[in-house]
């Protein structure tokens, strides 16, 4: 799980060093596996302004720019692109700057013009268009007009973070998203993190009148849909396209780059629909049919059955639930109204219908290790939240949840004494419970409350383990093993077997005891001559 410390910072200002931060989350159980500095490569690369452009005296594919960076003096740049115009801000590699794959750019002449560096596209600043959709492929990158000169491009386009990537245990699927590992920040850091609120304002039709739900299967949990009309496709705003990039997603529009953003933040997968392909106006989650074949979004014909979930609508399958939505039905430049879709399906089934299918995704991985039903309608409410943000559509009042199997609520006594013993500690029991109490665990007469998404509790070990991780292993002693040697004895049956062997060997019998059968090439690593082997 990557995340990018931007991302972070909306949440917690960290009051230590980077090394720290890393350390102290390692100690406390969300392992950091490595940490990435985005623009490392890039720099003493700047946002210029060009104030003129002069024909090259001596060629005429070349131009002469007068570009301001907020520096002392207008530095001249010679370059042979052909999108630049006076006004134009963009990036500038100023003298011993350097280029992403290391590219060094120092000042020097061209056609016997001095040039005090280089205008920079965005490949050489190691983007792709995804980054930056509004750029001109084949020339400098045109800033946005309200770009701030004379600063670190990096900071502009997204470059200038560190991403921390974690290892996650499979037990912790709660752990596979942003708002997951800021949870377990503040818990490392002796606070309680309270969730963001979200607001749906929606005052937009009714969802009853575009769509109904129905749940065939004992393998979803829970479904979701909420409605959203008068969509507009576009490009992502760039911060949203910054951040999915830091996580090694592809920015690709607005719809589908929301539904991303969700996943990493929530933890949730999620998919949305074209309304208009949908046949019926009705959404059937239900299993396949045995040899059914479906084309899923990567264009490939995928043959089903059974033991797999589909969603469909009254003619047709849309989406294998869990691992991949279906060609027909994904967003396209043309859709107007989506629908939403936020559901949890059994891990087990998703898990072997991704190994059948040999398509593993983003959301096969989340769902196949168990997540909580509980997260889909924060999930779903944040994503329309988003769309009223980015301004990209409707919100239509109203919700369809089908919960058809509702997990029951875990219960664990607190046994204090039983915890202590058990780690070597004397915590307090004030300290356990203020841990807990961090951890979203809720305490009443000594009877734990384990929250929804912590489906890996189930007795007073792993209490303990979460009390001692948050504690800090580092804070418990070392001590010796207590208690005292035990004599142990035989049973009937080996006390029997013991007389026997003694009135056989008595008697003048030989007991011997055969070695375990080994393989012959074993006796040729040894040189061991083959007539003198026990075979």
């Amino acid at each position: 799980m990557k995340m990018p410390i931007s991302w972070l910072n909306d949440y917690i200002k960290l009051d230590v060093s980077l090394k720290e931060y890393m350390e102290d989350l390692t100690m406390s159980g969300s392992k950091v596996e490595a940490i990435e500095f985005i623009g490392e490569e890039i720099t003493n690369v700047l946002t210029g302004k060009i104030v003129d452009i002069q024909p090259h005296p001596d060629a005429e594919k070349l131009v002469v720019c007068q570009i301001d960076v907020k520096k002392e003096e207008i530095i001249q740049i010679v370059t042979g692109a052909t999108n630049v115009f006076v006004g134009a801000i963009i990036p500038v590699a100023m003298h011993k700057s350097t280029l992403a794959g290391g590219v060094k750019i120092t000042r020097g002449k061209l056609r016997g013009v001095a040039s005090n560096g280089m205008l920079c596209s965005f490949n050489e600043l190691g983007l792709t268009q995804n980054h930056v959709p509004y750029a001109d492929e084949d020339g400098i990158l045109i800033l946005p007009d309200n770009t701030e000169i004379g600063v670190d491009a990096r900071d502009c386009l997204g470059l200038n973070d560190h991403v921390v990537e974690f290892e996650i245990t499979s037990n912790r699927p709660d752990c596979m998203s942003v708002l997951g590992l800021v949870r377990e920040t503040f818990a490392t850091y002796d606070k309680k993190f309270t969730m963001p609120e979200i607001t749906v304002k929606g005052g937009s039709d009714d969802i009853n009148n575009y769509l109904s739900v129905s749940v065939d299967t004992d393998l979803c949990n829970r479904y979701i849909s909420k409605v959203v009309k008068n969509v507009k496709i576009a490009p992502s705003p760039a911060w949203l396209r910054h951040r999915l990039s830091a996580c090694g997603i592809r920015p690709i529009n607005n719809i589908v780059d929301i539904t991303n953003y969700v996943l990493l933040e929530y933890g949730q997968p999620m998919h949305a629909f074209d309304y208009k392909t949908l046949e019926g106006k009705k959404i059937i989650v239900k299993q396949a049919e045995n040899g059914e074949t479906f084309k899923t979004l990567d264009d490939a014909e995928r043959t089903l059955d059974n033991s797999m979930i589909v969603i469909c609508d009254t003619a047709k399958t849309s989406a294998v639930g869990g691992v991949m939505g279906g060609l027909d039905s994904e967003i396209k430049e043309d859709t107007t109204t989506l629908v939403f879709e936020s559901a949890n399906f059994d891990g087990t089934s998703v898990r072997l219908t991704s190994k059948k299918l040999g398509l593993r995704t983003e959301s096969s991985g989340k769902f196949e290790k168990g997540l909580d039903a509980e997260n889909t309608l924060p999930a779903i409410l944040r994503a329309c939240e988003l769309v009223e943000m980015l301004g990209c559509g409707e919100v239509v009042d109203g919700i369809i949840d089908v919960y058809t199997n509702k997990a029951e609520v875990k219960k664990v006594p607190l046994e204090v004494e039983k915890i202590n013993k058990f780690l070597g500690t004397s915590i307090k029991k004030d300290q356990m419970l203020k841990i807990l109490d961090d951890l979203y665990f809720e305490v009443n007469d000594d009877i734990i409350t384990v929250p929804s998404f912590r489906n890996d509790i189930e007795e007073m070990a792993d209490i303990a383990e979460e009390v001692a991780r948050i504690y800090g292993y580092n804070n418990i002693e070392s001590t010796s093993f207590a208690g005292s040697t035990v004599s142990g004895g035989l049973n009937e049956k080996q006390l029997f077997e013991k007389n026997i062997g003694i009135s056989m060997r008595s008697l003048g019998f030989d007991e011997i005891i055969t070695y375990s059968f080994i393989s012959p090439k074993s006796y040729d690593k040894v040189n061991h001559p083959k007539e003198n082997q026990v075979s």
